[in-house]
């Protein structure tokens, strides 16, 4: 039987893990905290899983690489260069590894996303056929080359830019790139739509392979932009290793307690559409809705540690909150409450709206115009990043990034706040933490292409004010 290699796809954090197998055995690679993705796969496919491989110790996930392996009996290589607290098969650049008559593994110290990085090449009996990069050689780009400090930034990025070379040089043009990052991760340098790649195709489209290596470095820094503050405890937990996954229910919460727990100061998420959020919420309440990158946004922003609880309208949706939640180190919410915030609130309650516009709305309201009922715009904020902000922004905007909204809310001016971001949903994000803290905003939940065409002056190419 041919290799076959399928996908496993976590979409909301931008990544894929692998598994490569010959009809009877396997080898996975980079696999999420949920390992029973993997086994249900494995199990469909009937093949035994013998091989886990981590090409890095990850920054913006918690691995299920030593869970899977201990679970299946399965040979957990890791780079040896790599301190941890387990035992594993530690590789090095060169060894080889039989997985079985008809399918191998080689090692490629690839540094410059990491230190101690690896890439491993999966050859047939007819030689390579594809090359699990991790975060080194991605579709079009290559990982971010600061995770570890923005000391160390500079020269991983050279060692970036010499093992993507490296790569290529070794592997003939039709062999197959399968990144684990790339895919609107964090961790990628940029974002590529490229489906699928290959060495060849890399050739002709990568910077990496492409630019010098000091212009690739200098290009490579300067697109660097912020990443989510809980990736500074991934690192640690993998290298320590992490335990199974717990995904049992989470304790369910009654309306006296999410009252206790909101006028505590405590993140109590609401996981509906921010729509379902503006039309009614329970006062107090956080819109991280899971129609967008919720783990990302709430692992970044919630206090690291401190109680989570959760509210859905079914239990299915709390579920897929945990095992998002799960995947970056944030392993059991406080508590959880389903339905509708009528049902969420107690007699203390108070049940609230959230005015929402579009930009030729708030082009409307400052040409004297009141479209709806909407308040005066005293203060309009951007809450993207700065590289966002420096493409352009709303002449006269006020700009605080969203992960330095929970700190700097007392840096917004006073007034009716009018929030907005890229798409809306991390407008909403903000929208709810000003909320709780006794603004009064209006939520622009539009996309920022379509303030091109208002009367709103746009402006460029200047830094955060």
């Amino acid at each position: 039987m041919p290799i076959e290699v399928e996908v496993v796809e976590t979409s909301s954090l931008g990544d894929r893990s692998y598994l490569a197998h010959d009809g009877r055995v396997a080898v996975v690679v980079d696999p999420q905290r949920d390992i029973d993705r993997i086994l249900s796969m494995a199990g469909r496919l009937g093949v035994r899983i013998t091989h886990v491989v981590e090409t890095h110790l990850h920054n913006d996930y918690v691995s299920g690489g030593l869970a899977l392996a201990k679970v299946t009996g399965a040979m957990y290589l890791v780079a040896a260069a790599e301190e941890v607290a387990f035992e594993r098969l530690p590789v090095t650049d060169g060894d080889q590894v039989t997985v079985s008559e008809h399918m191998r593994i080689g090692v490629l110290a690839t540094p410059g996303h990491t230190f101690h990085h690896a890439a491993y090449v999966l050859s047939g009996p007819d030689g390579p056929l594809g090359v699990f990069t991790g975060g080194s050689l991605l579709f079009g780009t290559t990982g971010r080359t600061d995770l570890l400090g923005q000391e160390h930034a500079h020269t991983l990025a050279h060692h970036q830019h010499s093992s993507a070379r490296r790569l290529a040089n070794l592997l003939p043009d039709g062999v197959q790139v399968w990144p684990t990052h790339g895919f609107g991760s964090f961790c990628s340098a940029a974002q590529s739509d490229a489906p699928a790649s290959t060495i060849g195709r890399e050739r002709q489209a990568n910077p990496a392979l492409r630019l010098e290596a000091d212009d690739f470095v200098t290009r490579t820094l300067a697109g660097l932009d912020v990443y989510p503050a809980y990736y500074a405890h991934m690192g640690v937990a993998n290298a320590a290793g992490a335990d199974a996954i717990d995904l049992t229910p989470a304790r369910r919460a009654d309306p006296v307690e999410l009252r206790s727990r909101i006028d505590a100061g405590e993140w109590v998420v609401d996981l509906r559409s921010r729509k379902a959020f503006a039309h009614r919420h329970l006062a107090g309440t956080l819109s991280f809705g899971l129609d967008g990158p919720m783990s990302t946004w709430l692992g970044w922003l919630a206090p690291w540690g401190e109680p989570i609880t959760l509210l859905a309208e079914t239990p299915e949706q709390v579920a897929g909150a945990q095992r998002e939640l799960a995947r970056i180190g944030i392993d059991r919410p406080a508590a959880a409450a389903t339905g509708t915030p009528e049902q969420w609130a107690d007699e203390r309650s108070r049940l609230a709206v959230l005015a929402t516009a579009t930009f030729a709305e708030l082009a409307a309201v400052r040409a004297g115009r009141r479209p709806h009922g909407l308040p005066d715009a005293d203060v309009v904020l951007d809450v993207r990043l700065a590289n966002e902000w420096r493409t352009g922004h709303l002449d006269g905007a006020v700009h605080i990034p969203l992960p330095e909204l929970p700190a700097r809310s007392a840096d917004v001016p006073d007034g009716v706040v009018w929030v907005h971001c890229q798409s809306g949903y991390r407008a909403a994000v903000a929208a709810s933490l000003l909320a709780r803290a006794g603004r009064r905003v209006v939520h622009l939940d539009d996309d920022y292409n379509n303030l091109a065409a208002t009367r709103l002056t746009i402006a460029s190419g200047q830094d955060t004010p």
